[in-house]
């Protein structure tokens, strides 16, 4: 089986590591010690593991041996044969955790998040339901410990916002939310209602990983134009008096990004360019998405932003999300920052098409 192949050939090279650290000449090369113990570290949990199912392994080998022994105590047999179910379900369970350890890193699961909420159709109720959807991960993000910083926003005079665009910095953030992209459908009564009527809106969700420096490379002088302006809010207000709002142009690609809820053109200038090197980077990843388009289809995370993923339903208090058939009646609750189930669902099923892949691979 070549899976198992796999395990034991990283079983021997977690043994030659172990041999290799402990010699003088690795210890002297600080930085060869330093890549090598990366490597061995890596390498350890899943080597603990294997150990682990090999035990399980051994022991049910002994306790069938024990069952085919025609001589053995009937007494022992019975204990031995309820003791091999018990093994078979645990050994089928630690196979399943270290194809897990071993499925394709995502390259982002580490990084920081730039979030984007839009409101789409719906008009006033639709800018509601797009307040409503930030402050629900914004709860989310604080019960991870995350910190959430809006970088952009354009408020709505009933409370909502018409587009807002937050980072979020924390461990595990991207690998958390990246599922969350793609159309999100309410149906409620709008508070602006007065005949009872429930109505059907939407907003678009995007997920995108902060981008580093090695990721995206900008000429500032030769790609960007950036246009300095005075920043306004709702209804033509002033937000200050200086002008101190930033419009940056990416020339090749025409994306444009505007900030301007900081009072600092310098501070309002690197958001812009924060969240325009992460619009940059996610296309790039789409570009390479979509080459592959035929192996994503029908996967949790094929990134499609038009794809209608979630729909949030007041008067029945359900949440549905379409991709993975998994239905809740507990809205008022994820609506308060409750998102661990639904993200766990979708983790585990991206986890099974991962797997599936493999075994057709």
């Amino acid at each position: 089986m070549a899976f198992l192949d796999k395990l034991k050939t990283l079983s021997r090279r977690h043994a030659e590591l172990s041999a290799l650290l402990g010699q003088s000449e690795t210890m002297a090369d600080s930085n060869l010690f330093t890549r090598l113990s990366k490597e061995y570290s890596d390498l350890d949990p899943v080597v603990e593991a294997f150990k682990e199912f090999q035990a399980g392994e051994k022991a049910l080998e002994e306790t069938e041996l024990m069952l085919s022994d025609g001589d053995s105590d009937p007494e022992m047999r019975q204990m031995a044969r309820e003791e091999l179910e018990e093994l078979k379900q645990q050994n089928t369970e630690k196979w399943r955790h270290l194809q897990i350890m071993l499925l394709p890193k995502d390259p982002n699961e580490n990084k920081n998040v730039i979030l984007e909420i839009r409101a789409g159709t719906g008009g006033d109720e639709a800018g509601l339901f797009a307040g409503d959807l930030f402050r629900m991960y914004n709860r989310y993000a604080e019960t991870n410990g995350w910190r959430i910083e809006i970088l952009s926003s354009s408020p709505t005079a009933l409370g909502g916002f018409k587009e807002v665009v937050a980072m979020v910095n924390g461990k595990g953030a991207f690998s958390a939310l990246k599922f969350e992209s793609g159309v999100h459908r309410v149906q409620r009564v709008p508070t602006t209602e007065a005949g009872g009527r429930i109505h059907t809106s939407a907003c678009t969700v995007a997920i995108l990983p902060e981008a580093d420096e090695v990721d995206i490379k900008i000429n500032e002088k030769e790609d960007l134009r950036i246009d300095v302006f005075r920043a306004s809010g709702p209804g033509g207000q002033s937000v200050n008096t200086t002008d101190s709002a930033i419009r940056i142009t990416h020339i090749p690609s025409g994306l444009v990004v505007i900030c301007q809820d900081e009072k600092s053109q310098l501070k309002n200038k690197n958001q812009a360019l924060k969240v325009l090197k992460a619009r940059l980077f996610d296309l790039e990843q789409q570009a390479a998405n979509d080459e592959r388009s035929e192996e994503r289809r029908g996967q949790v995370g094929s990134g499609d932003r038009s794809e209608r993923i979630r729909t949030y339903n007041f008067p029945q208090n359900r949440l549905t999300d379409h991709r993975i058939n998994l239905t809740l009646h507990k809205l008022d609750a994820v609506m308060q920052g409750d998102l661990s189930e639904v993200i766990s669902a979708l983790t585990t099923q991206n986890q099974a098409d991962l797997l599936a892949q493999l075994g057709e691979a």
